[in-house]
């Protein structure tokens, strides 16, 4: 699918910015639609299903943290929040929500750009690369993937995942039973350019692990190596 297919959603209180954001979307060829509030945010989501979100944290009606959680209830469609300079907390947070990236303002043209395209590139091509590479459904231990139906259960429980989650699960099911290290994680997932950005990892690793685990504290179905990988076991 090529950009002149693609709609963006971005959602800010920062006229300039948006202004700054929709100028250079356009002219790499995307459709922008740009709202001011959460609520509006939320409402775009749901009646026109984009094909990218960029969410910004701070905004009035709703916050960003609001809008994600509401959507991911509904919605696997990408997110990439907008975070401020040293506000840590705000970016893991997001993560945790279910955002699939994070930009840190001020950001330039060319990361804005990159991220969005990274983000892109996977959601539409990720069903046919687990298609490709696993089996139409595979059993290991307690965990059951239908790549057909894109569905998991655990121990006979659904389990809802995002589509990057879903990626992730599926790389280390394929090992099942041997370490995957966390750089072969990141590329695949996220992409070479996202080498070495681990806490990115951690945190999708962390969240699978709650939906996953009896209990989350004690995993017994996807080990930590810390510093090299992660192991799924299935048992």
């Amino acid at each position: 699918m090529s950009a002149h297919n693609m709609s963006i959603l971005v959602a800010d209180d920062d006229p300039q910015l948006l202004q700054l954001i929709t100028r250079n979307l356009e002219w790499e060829g995307y459709a922008v639609v740009t709202v001011r509030d959460g609520q509006q945010a939320l409402e775009q989501v749901q009646e026109h299903t984009p094909d990218l979100v960029l969410l910004d944290v701070r905004m009035p009606e709703l916050d960003g943290f609001q809008v994600c959680q509401r959507v991911r209830e509904c919605s696997g469609v990408p997110i990439i929040f907008m975070t401020a300079l040293g506000l840590d907390q705000d970016r893991v947070r997001g993560l945790d929500l279910g955002a699939d990236d994070y930009l840190t303002k001020p950001f330039g043209v060319d990361e804005l750009l990159a991220r969005v395209r990274a983000v892109l590139r996977r959601a539409p091509t990720a069903e046919q690369q687990d298609a490709s590479a696993l089996r139409t459904t595979m059993t290991v231990g307690d965990l059951a993937m239908d790549v057909a139906q894109r569905t998991v259960t655990m121990a006979g429980r659904e389990v809802a995942l995002t589509p990057l989650e879903y990626r992730l699960l599926a790389l280390l099911v394929q090992h099942a039973g041997r370490m995957v290290l966390q750089e072969s994680l990141l590329e695949y997932a996220w992409g070479k350019q996202y080498l070495g950005e681990s806490h990115l990892l951690q945190v999708n690793i962390n969240r699978l692990q709650r939906k996953l685990e009896p209990d989350p504290g004690h995993p017994r179905y996807i080990l930590t190596r810390v510093g090299v990988g992660y192991l799924f076991t299935g048992h």
